[in-house]
Protein backbone atom coordinates (compact mmCIF):
# COMPACT_ATOMS: atom_id res chain seq x y z
CA UNK A 1 0.00 0.00 0.00
CA UNK A 2 0.81 3.78 -1.11
CA UNK A 3 0.03 6.46 1.68
CA UNK A 4 0.43 10.28 0.97
CA UNK A 5 -0.86 12.42 3.83
CA UNK A 6 -1.00 15.99 2.09
CA UNK A 7 -1.40 18.77 4.22
CA UNK A 8 -2.47 22.85 3.58
CA UNK A 9 -0.97 24.63 6.59
CA UNK A 10 -2.89 27.65 5.22
CA UNK A 11 -6.20 26.06 6.14
CA UNK A 12 -4.86 23.41 8.34
CA UNK A 13 -6.74 21.09 6.03
CA UNK A 14 -5.10 17.38 5.23
CA UNK A 15 -6.15 15.37 2.23
CA UNK A 16 -4.85 11.93 1.20
CA UNK A 17 -3.64 9.63 -1.66
CA UNK A 18 -3.88 6.13 -0.96
CA UNK A 19 -2.55 3.78 -3.92
CA UNK A 20 -2.07 0.16 -4.73
CA UNK A 21 0.92 -0.72 -5.99
CA UNK A 22 0.36 -3.79 -7.32
CA UNK A 23 -2.20 -2.41 -9.01
CA UNK A 24 -0.87 0.61 -9.60
CA UNK A 25 -4.65 2.22 -8.37
CA UNK A 26 -5.27 5.40 -6.37
CA UNK A 27 -7.85 6.86 -4.66
CA UNK A 28 -7.54 10.61 -3.43
CA UNK A 29 -9.89 11.80 -0.62
CA UNK A 30 -10.51 15.76 0.29
CA UNK A 31 -8.36 17.06 -3.17
CA UNK A 32 -7.55 20.51 -2.75
CA UNK A 33 -8.16 22.65 -5.67
CA UNK A 34 -4.62 23.33 -7.13
CA UNK A 35 -4.29 19.49 -7.59
CA UNK A 36 -1.06 19.31 -9.21
CA UNK A 37 0.20 17.92 -6.14
CA UNK A 38 -1.67 14.38 -6.41
CA UNK A 39 -0.56 14.59 -10.13
CA UNK A 40 2.82 14.92 -9.12
CA UNK A 41 2.67 12.40 -6.45
CA UNK A 42 1.10 9.60 -8.66
CA UNK A 43 3.67 9.98 -11.72
CA UNK A 44 6.49 9.88 -8.74
CA UNK A 45 5.35 6.50 -7.97
CA UNK A 46 3.94 4.97 -11.28
CA UNK A 47 0.04 4.96 -10.21
CA UNK A 48 -2.98 6.63 -11.87
CA UNK A 49 -5.53 8.12 -10.05
CA UNK A 50 -8.80 6.18 -10.55
CA UNK A 51 -11.51 6.95 -7.73
CA UNK A 52 -11.87 10.60 -5.79
CA UNK A 53 -14.28 10.55 -3.14
CA UNK A 54 -14.73 13.39 -0.29
CA UNK A 55 -15.89 13.16 3.63
CA UNK A 56 -18.66 15.77 2.66
CA UNK A 57 -19.75 19.06 1.71
CA UNK A 58 -17.05 21.05 2.75
CA UNK A 59 -17.36 24.56 4.18
CA UNK A 60 -14.09 25.87 4.98
CA UNK A 61 -12.31 25.20 1.62
CA UNK A 62 -13.22 24.79 -2.22
CA UNK A 63 -12.50 21.19 -2.76
CA UNK A 64 -10.30 19.88 -6.51
CA UNK A 65 -12.11 16.91 -6.83
CA UNK A 66 -13.83 18.04 -9.84
CA UNK A 67 -10.80 19.46 -11.14
CA UNK A 68 -8.93 16.34 -10.70
CA UNK A 69 -11.78 14.04 -12.05
CA UNK A 70 -11.14 16.49 -15.52
CA UNK A 71 -7.87 16.06 -15.76
CA UNK A 72 -7.64 12.62 -14.94
CA UNK A 73 -10.96 10.58 -15.95
CA UNK A 74 -11.14 8.82 -12.57
CA UNK A 75 -14.58 8.62 -11.07
CA UNK A 76 -15.84 10.74 -8.49
CA UNK A 77 -17.40 8.42 -5.28
CA UNK A 78 -19.61 11.25 -2.93
CA UNK A 79 -22.23 10.59 -0.27
CA UNK A 80 -25.50 10.12 -1.07
CA UNK A 81 -26.61 10.49 2.60
CA UNK A 82 -28.50 12.78 5.16
CA UNK A 83 -31.05 13.19 3.12
CA UNK A 84 -32.27 14.92 -0.63
CA UNK A 85 -31.22 18.51 1.14
CA UNK A 86 -27.71 17.14 1.28
CA UNK A 87 -27.05 15.93 -2.20
CA UNK A 88 -24.24 16.83 -4.51
CA UNK A 89 -25.95 18.48 -7.64
CA UNK A 90 -23.73 17.07 -10.14
CA UNK A 91 -23.02 13.84 -11.72
CA UNK A 92 -21.37 11.19 -8.99
CA UNK A 93 -21.25 7.92 -7.94
CA UNK A 94 -23.32 7.64 -4.46
CA UNK A 95 -21.97 5.96 -1.95
CA UNK A 96 -24.05 4.72 1.55
CA UNK A 97 -23.65 3.41 4.45
CA UNK A 98 -22.06 -0.10 4.14
CA UNK A 99 -20.69 0.29 0.35
CA UNK A 100 -17.23 -0.64 -0.65
CA UNK A 101 -15.07 1.56 -3.24
CA UNK A 102 -12.19 -1.10 -4.21
CA UNK A 103 -8.77 0.24 -5.10
CA UNK A 104 -6.54 -2.51 -6.65
CA UNK A 105 -6.00 -4.66 -3.44
CA UNK A 106 -7.78 -1.46 -0.87
CA UNK A 107 -11.27 -1.64 0.20
CA UNK A 108 -12.63 1.57 2.05
CA UNK A 109 -15.49 0.51 3.68
CA UNK A 110 -18.44 3.84 3.95
CA UNK A 111 -19.49 4.38 7.39
CA UNK A 112 -22.34 7.10 7.27
CA UNK A 113 -21.31 9.64 10.09
CA UNK A 114 -23.25 12.61 10.53
CA UNK A 115 -22.81 15.73 12.80
CA UNK A 116 -20.69 18.01 11.62
CA UNK A 117 -23.06 17.49 8.65
CA UNK A 118 -26.01 15.66 7.99
CA UNK A 119 -24.06 13.90 4.83
CA UNK A 120 -21.17 13.09 6.26
CA UNK A 121 -19.16 9.75 5.70
CA UNK A 122 -16.13 8.16 6.68
CA UNK A 123 -13.35 5.71 4.92
CA UNK A 124 -12.44 2.43 6.57
CA UNK A 125 -9.40 1.32 4.94
CA UNK A 126 -8.55 -2.68 4.77
CA UNK A 127 -5.34 -3.49 3.01
CA UNK A 128 -6.02 -6.88 1.23
CA UNK A 129 -4.28 -9.44 1.23
CA UNK A 130 -2.11 -8.43 4.22
CA UNK A 131 -5.32 -8.56 6.65
CA UNK A 132 -8.89 -8.57 7.06
CA UNK A 133 -8.52 -5.91 9.56
CA UNK A 134 -9.04 -2.53 9.20
CA UNK A 135 -6.20 -0.30 9.44
CA UNK A 136 -6.96 3.66 8.99
CA UNK A 137 -10.04 5.31 8.96
CA UNK A 138 -10.49 8.76 7.13
CA UNK A 139 -12.58 10.67 9.27
CA UNK A 140 -12.98 14.38 7.45
CA UNK A 141 -14.74 16.69 9.75
CA UNK A 142 -16.12 13.67 12.36
CA UNK A 143 -13.36 12.76 14.60
CA UNK A 144 -10.17 14.97 14.71
CA UNK A 145 -6.81 14.72 17.36
CA UNK A 146 -8.33 15.44 20.49
CA UNK A 147 -11.70 17.21 19.29
CA UNK A 148 -14.69 16.66 16.88
CA UNK A 149 -15.94 18.53 14.34
CA UNK A 150 -18.56 21.54 15.24
CA UNK A 151 -21.94 21.07 14.03
CA UNK A 152 -23.43 24.70 14.75
CA UNK A 153 -21.29 25.72 10.84
CA UNK A 154 -24.95 25.15 9.11
CA UNK A 155 -26.51 27.38 11.30
CA UNK A 156 -24.18 30.05 12.42
CA UNK A 157 -22.27 30.27 8.52
CA UNK A 158 -24.72 29.05 5.98
CA UNK A 159 -27.93 30.36 8.22
CA UNK A 160 -29.95 26.68 8.65
CA UNK A 161 -31.91 27.73 11.80
CA UNK A 162 -32.39 24.57 14.01
CA UNK A 163 -29.60 22.42 12.77
CA UNK A 164 -26.88 22.74 15.58
CA UNK A 165 -28.83 21.23 18.57
CA UNK A 166 -29.87 18.00 15.82
CA UNK A 167 -26.37 17.62 14.47
CA UNK A 168 -24.79 17.84 18.17
CA UNK A 169 -27.42 14.87 18.93
CA UNK A 170 -26.65 13.25 15.47
CA UNK A 171 -22.75 13.25 16.52
CA UNK A 172 -23.38 12.01 19.92
CA UNK A 173 -25.04 8.64 18.54
CA UNK A 174 -21.78 8.69 16.00
CA UNK A 175 -19.33 8.86 18.43
CA UNK A 176 -21.25 5.93 19.80
CA UNK A 177 -20.15 3.87 16.80
CA UNK A 178 -16.70 5.02 16.37
CA UNK A 179 -15.93 3.63 19.64
CA UNK A 180 -17.15 0.26 18.74
CA UNK A 181 -14.24 0.21 16.26
CA UNK A 182 -10.75 -1.69 16.91
CA UNK A 183 -8.39 0.48 18.91
CA UNK A 184 -5.38 -0.41 17.35
CA UNK A 185 -7.07 1.51 13.65
CA UNK A 186 -5.35 4.52 12.76
CA UNK A 187 -7.52 7.53 12.58
CA UNK A 188 -6.80 10.60 9.88
CA UNK A 189 -8.80 13.85 10.41
CA UNK A 190 -9.52 16.66 7.75
CA UNK A 191 -8.36 19.05 9.46
CA UNK A 192 -5.13 19.70 12.49
CA UNK A 193 -4.60 22.51 14.96
CA UNK A 194 -5.89 25.95 13.40
CA UNK A 195 -8.90 25.33 11.90
CA UNK A 196 -12.11 26.55 12.79
CA UNK A 197 -13.98 23.02 12.11
CA UNK A 198 -13.77 22.76 16.18
CA UNK A 199 -12.40 24.09 18.79
CA UNK A 200 -9.74 22.30 20.36
CA UNK A 201 -8.06 20.83 17.57
CA UNK A 202 -4.39 19.03 18.25
CA UNK A 203 -1.18 19.69 16.31
CA UNK A 204 -0.42 15.93 15.86
CA UNK A 205 -1.55 14.68 12.37
CA UNK A 206 -2.86 11.64 13.16
CA UNK A 207 -4.00 8.89 16.15
CA UNK A 208 -5.82 6.02 16.69
CA UNK A 209 -9.08 5.20 18.26
CA UNK A 210 -8.02 3.86 21.54
CA UNK A 211 -6.08 7.10 22.19
CA UNK A 212 -8.70 9.40 21.16
CA UNK A 213 -11.19 7.60 23.72
CA UNK A 214 -8.62 8.07 26.41
CA UNK A 215 -8.11 11.58 25.47
CA UNK A 216 -10.28 12.92 23.52
CA UNK A 217 -13.28 14.64 25.67
CA UNK A 218 -16.28 13.50 23.35
CA UNK A 219 -16.08 10.43 24.54
CA UNK A 220 -15.86 10.82 28.41
CA UNK A 221 -19.81 11.42 27.70
CA UNK A 222 -20.72 7.55 27.74
CA UNK A 223 -24.68 7.72 29.40
CA UNK A 224 -24.92 11.79 29.05
CA UNK A 225 -26.02 13.04 25.53
CA UNK A 226 -26.90 16.19 27.17
CA UNK A 227 -23.84 16.99 28.72
CA UNK A 228 -22.24 15.95 25.53
CA UNK A 229 -24.12 18.33 23.63
CA UNK A 230 -23.80 21.50 25.84
CA UNK A 231 -19.77 20.88 25.51
CA UNK A 232 -19.87 20.61 21.97
CA UNK A 233 -21.87 23.85 21.17
CA UNK A 234 -20.25 25.90 23.73
CA UNK A 235 -17.48 28.15 22.94
CA UNK A 236 -17.05 27.06 19.21
CA UNK A 237 -14.92 30.31 17.50
CA UNK A 238 -16.38 32.29 14.52
CA UNK A 239 -16.98 30.88 11.60
CA UNK A 240 -15.26 33.07 8.83
CA UNK A 241 -17.96 34.09 6.27
CA UNK A 242 -16.81 32.81 2.93
CA UNK A 243 -17.84 29.59 4.42
CA UNK A 244 -21.76 29.84 3.02
CA UNK A 245 -20.19 30.09 -0.02
CA UNK A 246 -18.01 27.37 -0.07
CA UNK A 247 -21.12 25.04 1.18
CA UNK A 248 -22.78 26.41 -2.09
CA UNK A 249 -20.02 25.94 -4.69
CA UNK A 250 -19.04 22.50 -3.30
CA UNK A 251 -22.68 21.62 -3.85
CA UNK A 252 -23.58 22.74 -7.48
CA UNK A 253 -22.38 22.25 -10.78
CA UNK A 254 -19.64 25.25 -11.21
CA UNK A 255 -16.69 27.01 -13.75
CA UNK A 256 -13.85 24.09 -13.21
CA UNK A 257 -9.66 25.80 -13.04
CA UNK A 258 -7.69 23.03 -13.84
CA UNK A 259 -4.26 25.53 -13.60
CA UNK A 260 -3.02 27.85 -11.62
CA UNK A 261 -4.46 31.39 -12.36
CA UNK A 262 -1.20 33.52 -13.47
CA UNK A 263 -2.59 37.42 -12.63
CA UNK A 264 -0.37 40.11 -13.97
CA UNK A 265 1.75 43.02 -12.73
CA UNK A 266 -0.07 45.89 -12.82
CA UNK A 267 1.78 49.46 -14.20
CA UNK A 268 1.56 52.78 -12.61
CA UNK A 269 -1.27 53.74 -14.81
CA UNK A 270 -3.42 50.45 -14.34
CA UNK A 271 -3.02 50.40 -11.36
CA UNK A 272 -3.61 54.47 -10.57
CA UNK A 273 -7.22 53.88 -12.59
CA UNK A 274 -8.44 50.76 -11.08
CA UNK A 275 -8.19 52.33 -7.64
CA UNK A 276 -9.84 55.48 -8.43
CA UNK A 277 -12.51 52.91 -9.73
CA UNK A 278 -12.71 51.59 -6.43
CA UNK A 279 -11.16 48.22 -6.50
CA UNK A 280 -10.21 46.96 -3.32
CA UNK A 281 -6.59 46.95 -2.66
CA UNK A 282 -5.18 44.22 -0.30
CA UNK A 283 -1.50 44.64 0.85
CA UNK A 284 -0.35 41.56 2.04
CA UNK A 285 2.94 42.85 3.00
CA UNK A 286 4.18 42.10 7.12
CA UNK A 287 2.40 44.68 9.54
CA UNK A 288 5.73 46.65 10.54
CA UNK A 289 6.09 47.57 6.32
CA UNK A 290 2.38 48.04 6.05
CA UNK A 291 2.40 50.28 9.07
CA UNK A 292 5.48 52.56 7.71
CA UNK A 293 3.68 53.39 4.32
CA UNK A 294 0.15 52.42 3.08
CA UNK A 295 -2.28 52.98 0.82
CA UNK A 296 -5.59 54.76 1.81
CA UNK A 297 -8.39 52.90 1.94
CA UNK A 298 -6.16 49.13 1.80
CA UNK A 299 -6.51 46.56 4.07
CA UNK A 300 -3.58 44.75 5.53
CA UNK A 301 -3.80 40.43 5.43
CA UNK A 302 -0.32 39.57 5.86
CA UNK A 303 1.42 36.99 3.66
CA UNK A 304 1.28 34.22 6.33
CA UNK A 305 -0.81 30.99 6.98
CA UNK A 306 -3.91 33.03 7.51
CA UNK A 307 -4.46 34.91 4.36
CA UNK A 308 -6.79 32.78 2.97
CA UNK A 309 -9.06 32.63 5.89
CA UNK A 310 -9.06 36.58 6.46
CA UNK A 311 -9.30 37.58 3.01
CA UNK A 312 -12.57 34.86 2.95
CA UNK A 313 -13.82 37.33 5.81
CA UNK A 314 -13.09 40.76 3.59
CA UNK A 315 -13.50 39.82 -0.05
CA UNK A 316 -16.42 38.86 -1.74
CA UNK A 317 -17.37 36.28 -4.68
CA UNK A 318 -18.33 39.25 -7.14
CA UNK A 319 -15.31 41.62 -6.48
CA UNK A 320 -12.53 42.12 -8.37
CA UNK A 321 -9.32 43.17 -5.91
CA UNK A 322 -5.73 44.44 -6.55
CA UNK A 323 -3.35 42.62 -4.39
CA UNK A 324 0.22 44.29 -3.21
CA UNK A 325 2.33 41.27 -2.81
CA UNK A 326 6.01 40.28 -3.85
CA UNK A 327 6.39 38.96 -7.48
CA UNK A 328 7.71 35.87 -6.56
CA UNK A 329 5.11 35.22 -3.74
CA UNK A 330 2.25 35.60 -5.90
CA UNK A 331 2.06 32.07 -7.22
CA UNK A 332 1.88 30.86 -3.26
CA UNK A 333 -0.42 33.63 -2.80
CA UNK A 334 -2.35 32.54 -5.72
CA UNK A 335 -2.75 29.06 -4.92
CA UNK A 336 -4.04 29.80 -1.02
CA UNK A 337 -6.96 32.19 -2.27
CA UNK A 338 -7.84 29.70 -4.85
CA UNK A 339 -8.51 27.29 -2.46
CA UNK A 340 -11.47 29.10 -0.75
CA UNK A 341 -12.72 30.17 -5.04
CA UNK A 342 -11.38 33.68 -4.76
CA UNK A 343 -9.79 33.63 -8.11
CA UNK A 344 -11.11 37.80 -9.15
CA UNK A 345 -7.84 39.09 -8.83
CA UNK A 346 -7.51 41.74 -10.98
CA UNK A 347 -3.46 42.11 -11.05
CA UNK A 348 -1.02 43.01 -8.44
CA UNK A 349 1.95 45.89 -7.90
CA UNK A 350 5.49 44.75 -6.75
CA UNK A 351 4.97 47.24 -3.45
CA UNK A 352 3.50 50.61 -3.10
CA UNK A 353 6.55 53.08 -4.27
CA UNK A 354 6.39 55.03 -7.50
CA UNK A 355 2.44 54.73 -7.34
CA UNK A 356 1.79 58.83 -7.38
CA UNK A 357 -0.20 58.48 -4.23
CA UNK A 358 0.49 60.09 -1.10
CA UNK A 359 0.85 57.34 1.97
CA UNK A 360 -0.73 56.96 5.04
CA UNK A 361 1.56 55.59 7.59
CA UNK A 362 -0.34 53.46 11.04
CA UNK A 363 -0.35 55.27 14.54
CA UNK A 364 1.19 52.16 16.59
CA UNK A 365 1.98 52.63 20.16
CA UNK A 366 3.55 50.53 22.95
CA UNK A 367 3.17 49.22 26.34
CA UNK A 368 4.11 52.12 28.33
CA UNK A 369 2.28 54.44 26.18
CA UNK A 370 -1.05 52.34 25.97
CA UNK A 371 -1.05 52.10 29.79
CA UNK A 372 -1.70 56.14 30.09
CA UNK A 373 -4.68 55.60 28.05
CA UNK A 374 -6.28 52.98 29.65
CA UNK A 375 -8.90 54.48 31.93
CA UNK A 376 -9.33 57.94 30.57
CA UNK A 377 -13.01 58.52 29.79
CA UNK A 378 -11.89 60.30 26.42
CA UNK A 379 -10.40 56.96 25.29
CA UNK A 380 -12.45 53.84 23.89
CA UNK A 381 -10.75 50.39 24.14
CA UNK A 382 -11.30 47.83 21.60
CA UNK A 383 -10.26 44.30 21.69
CA UNK A 384 -10.83 42.95 18.13
CA UNK A 385 -10.34 39.31 19.28
CA UNK A 386 -12.75 36.20 19.01
CA UNK A 387 -15.38 36.39 21.53
CA UNK A 388 -13.93 33.64 23.30
CA UNK A 389 -10.46 34.66 24.12
CA UNK A 390 -12.67 38.23 25.16
CA UNK A 391 -14.87 36.81 27.76
CA UNK A 392 -11.78 34.35 28.66
CA UNK A 393 -9.95 37.77 29.69
CA UNK A 394 -10.07 41.08 29.03
CA UNK A 395 -8.84 44.58 29.70
CA UNK A 396 -10.79 46.11 31.96
CA UNK A 397 -13.23 49.06 30.00
CA UNK A 398 -12.80 47.25 26.78
CA UNK A 399 -15.86 46.85 24.42
CA UNK A 400 -15.33 43.75 21.92
CA UNK A 401 -15.44 43.68 17.93
CA UNK A 402 -14.65 40.93 16.84
CA UNK A 403 -12.15 41.78 13.16
CA UNK A 404 -13.80 39.66 11.10
CA UNK A 405 -17.21 41.29 11.62
CA UNK A 406 -15.86 44.49 12.60
CA UNK A 407 -16.95 46.03 9.26
CA UNK A 408 -20.40 45.32 9.83
CA UNK A 409 -20.03 46.81 13.29
CA UNK A 410 -18.74 50.25 13.05
CA UNK A 411 -21.35 51.71 14.72
CA UNK A 412 -19.68 49.84 18.23
CA UNK A 413 -16.25 51.99 17.45
CA UNK A 414 -16.55 55.72 18.55
CA UNK A 415 -15.56 58.51 16.33
CA UNK A 416 -15.32 60.90 19.21
CA UNK A 417 -13.20 59.37 21.27
CA UNK A 418 -9.24 58.39 21.08
CA UNK A 419 -9.68 54.54 19.55
CA UNK A 420 -6.94 52.06 20.67
CA UNK A 421 -7.41 48.52 19.32
CA UNK A 422 -6.08 45.51 20.23
CA UNK A 423 -5.36 41.74 19.56
CA UNK A 424 -3.69 38.87 21.21
CA UNK A 425 -0.09 39.72 19.48
CA UNK A 426 -0.94 42.41 16.59
CA UNK A 427 -1.93 40.72 13.52
CA UNK A 428 -5.43 41.19 13.55
CA UNK A 429 -5.32 44.37 15.17
CA UNK A 430 -3.08 45.55 12.17
CA UNK A 431 -6.20 44.75 9.82
CA UNK A 432 -8.70 46.01 12.13
CA UNK A 433 -6.52 49.07 11.85
CA UNK A 434 -6.79 49.07 8.13
CA UNK A 435 -10.65 48.51 8.26
CA UNK A 436 -11.26 51.49 10.63
CA UNK A 437 -8.74 53.65 8.66
CA UNK A 438 -10.62 52.65 5.48
CA UNK A 439 -14.03 53.88 6.71
CA UNK A 440 -12.68 57.09 7.78
CA UNK A 441 -11.39 56.80 11.41
CA UNK A 442 -8.95 59.10 12.38
CA UNK A 443 -8.70 58.69 16.12
CA UNK A 444 -7.47 55.81 15.61
CA UNK A 445 -3.98 53.90 17.43
CA UNK A 446 -3.15 50.35 17.43
CA UNK A 447 -1.69 48.68 20.38
CA UNK A 448 0.03 45.75 18.75
CA UNK A 449 2.03 44.26 21.80
CA UNK A 450 -1.80 43.14 22.51
CA UNK A 451 -3.37 40.81 25.34
CA UNK A 452 -0.11 38.77 25.20
CA UNK A 453 2.79 41.64 26.17
CA UNK A 454 0.11 43.26 28.57
CA UNK A 455 -0.73 40.02 30.62
CA UNK A 456 3.25 38.93 30.51
CA UNK A 457 3.80 42.35 32.20
CA UNK A 458 0.43 43.43 33.82
CA UNK A 459 -1.35 40.07 34.64
CA UNK A 460 -4.48 42.87 34.65
CA UNK A 461 -7.65 41.12 33.16
CA UNK A 462 -11.60 40.58 34.11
Amino acid sequence: MFFQHVYDKSLAQASFLIGCQAKGEAIVIDAQRDMDVYLEIAAQNNLKITHITETHIHADFLTGSRELAAVTGAQLYLSDEGGSDWQYQFDHIGLKHGDQIQVGNLTFEVLHTPGHTPESISFLLTDHPATTEPVMIFTGDFVFVGDIGRPDLLEKAAGLIGTQEKGAKQMYESIRRFAELPAFVQVWPGHGAGSACGKALGAVPSSTVGYEKIRNWAFQYPNDEKGFVDYLLAGQPEPPKYFAMMKYLNKVSRPLLVEIPKHPELSSAQFLQAYKDGIKVIDTRNKVDFAKGFIPGSINIQHNNSLSTWAGWFLNYQEQFILVAKADEMEEITRKLMRIGLDNSYGFVNGVGGLDLELQTADVIDLETFRAYVGLDNVQIVDVRGLTEYNEGHIEGAVHAFVGTLQDNLDKISRDKQVIIHCQSGDRSAIAYSILKRNGFDMVKNYSGGMKEWVANEGKTI
